[in-house]
C-alpha cells in the first residue's frame, strides 16, 4: 500500500506528542508514505513560519518517507493550480491513497477515486490501517 501524504498532513505529524505523529508511524510500518518534493517544501515553510520548534521532527520523518518529484499533468477533476501537482504525484506514483487535512480545497474529492488514487482524510486512513488493508506483516 502506498499513501501519499499532502503538506498539512506533514506538518501536523511533525508535532512528535501528535496523534497525527503515530498515525504516520502506524502507515509506515504497514506500507509504503510517500509525499512530494513540493509539498516538502511547503510543510517546511509553515513549520519554520509556526511552528520552528518542530523542524528536526519533521527532518527525521522525512527520512522514513519517499519523497517523489512533483509533476503536472491535466486532471479530470476541479482542482487549484497550487493543489494539483500534489495530486498528480500521487497518481504518477501508484499511490493508493491521497491523505490530506485540507477539506477547504480537497474536501470535495474526500473518498472519490481519481484516476486510480483514492482522496482521504487522516481518520479514513486510520480506519483503513485498522482494517489491516495493505499489511505487510
Amino acid at each position: 500500500m502506498r499513501v501519499f501524504l499532502d503538506a498539512n498532513v506533514l506538518f501536523s505529524a511533525s508535532n512528535p506528542d501528535s496523534n497525527i505523529a503515530a498515525l504516520i508511524k502506524w502507515l509506515c510500518r504497514k506500507g509504503t508514505a510517500v509525499t512530494s518534493d513540493l509539498a516538502v517544501v511547503e510543510a517546511r515553510k509553515n513549520l519554520s513560519l509556526k511552528r520552528p520548534a518542530w523542524r528536526p521532527v519533521f527532518e527525521r520523518l522525512l527520512e522514513a518517507l519517499e519523497v517523489v518529484p512533483s509533476t503536472l499533468f491535466e486532471l479530470p477533476v476541479p482542482l487549484q493550480e497550487k493543489d494539483a501537482p500534489l495530486l498528480c504525484s500521487s497518481i504518477r506514483n501508484r499511490c493508493s491513497f491521497f491523505v490530506t487535512g485540507d477539506k477547504r480545497d480537497f474536501g470535495h474529492l474526500y473518498d472519490r477515486r481519481i484516476e486510480g488514487v483514492e482522496v482521504i482524510s487522516l481518520l479514513r486512513l486510520a480506519e483503513i490501517l485498522a482494517a489491516g488493508h495493505g499489511q505487510s506483516d
